[in-house]
């Protein structure tokens, strides 16, 4: 149904003419692109993006050289997107990721993470350090206290993702792909030309959009979030981390701040 939708997108095949590929981890079909040869590069979107994220990104590293491997996260894009909130733990996710890069059996990877592919990918890296070569990191976290003051805030955040509300705003009017991102770019005009119609058509209902309101429930506010482990893991294991790491951020960034990957870890 989504790969329909978005066929019917003016412009699009120009903007992501790459082969879709497909496979089966955990149970649930992936979808992802696979494209060029030489040193393995995985690119990891977040929430409520897709591996259309990396539309301008891909031919250059492609021309530069490398195999570059875009992934849709279980839940969103053009993978499957189940229908059951347990289906989206934060371990799952990794596990998942780690299931297709075990299949495609990627060494020597560099691994840039945006948002929620931060954990994901972070997870994933830390657990098969033998398979990774180095991280590029944008605009995400990987300890256990909130990203950002933002994630503090009764509204919108707290507000948005309460048991009724969010459900309502982000499920039965996709607030969070129609308008969130909208909101969170700096060049708006050309995402409204570009890329929102694309966002929008890969979730074209609320079963559709599950993970994009319960996927913020994983963010940790306190010590009682139900990825505590996790993420004191993942913060443990980044600190003793020596793999070349790049960081990136956005000027105007809110979500997450460089302040609080300064407070928040050492890697």
């Amino acid at each position: 149904m989504s790969a329909n939708a978005l066929a019917n997108i003016e412009g699009f095949r120009d903007k992501w003419p790459f082969a879709p590929r497909y496979a089966r981890v955990n149970g649930w079909r992936i979808h992802y692109v696979d494209e060029g040869a030489g040193e393995p590069i995985l690119l990891l979107h977040g929430n409520p993006s897709w591996g259309f994220l990396y539309r301008d990104v891909i031919p250059p590293l492609v021309n530069a050289g490398h195999r570059v491997i875009v992934p849709d996260m279980i839940g969103f894009g053009l993978s499957e997107k189940p229908a059951r909130e347990q289906a989206h733990s934060l371990d799952g996710h990794i596990a998942n990721l780690t299931g297709l890069i075990r299949q495609l059996d990627l060494r020597g990877i560099t691994v840039v993470c945006h948002d929620w592919g931060g954990p994901t990918g972070l997870g994933f890296a830390m657990s098969n350090p033998g398979r990774v070569r180095a991280l590029t990191v944008m605009s995400t976290w990987a300890w256990p206290t909130p990203p950002a003051e933002f994630h503090t805030r009764i509204f919108p955040w707290r507000t948005m993702h309460a048991p009724l509300v969010g459900p309502y705003l982000l499920g039965r009017h996709n607030v969070l792909a129609q308008r969130g991102v909208y909101l969170s770019v700096v060049g708006r005009d050309k995402f409204r030309r570009e890329a929102q119609a694309v966002y929008a058509a890969v979730l074209p209902d609320r079963e559709a959009r599950l993970l994009t309101w319960v996927w913020p429930r994983w963010i940790p506010l306190d010590d009682t979030a139900r990825a505590q482990a996790r993420f004191v893991w993942l913060e443990a294991e980044l600190a003793k981390c020596k793999l070349p790491t790049l960081i990136i951020w956005g000027r105007e960034e809110r979500c997450s701040t460089p302040r609080s990957l300064r407070n928040g870890s050492s890697a």
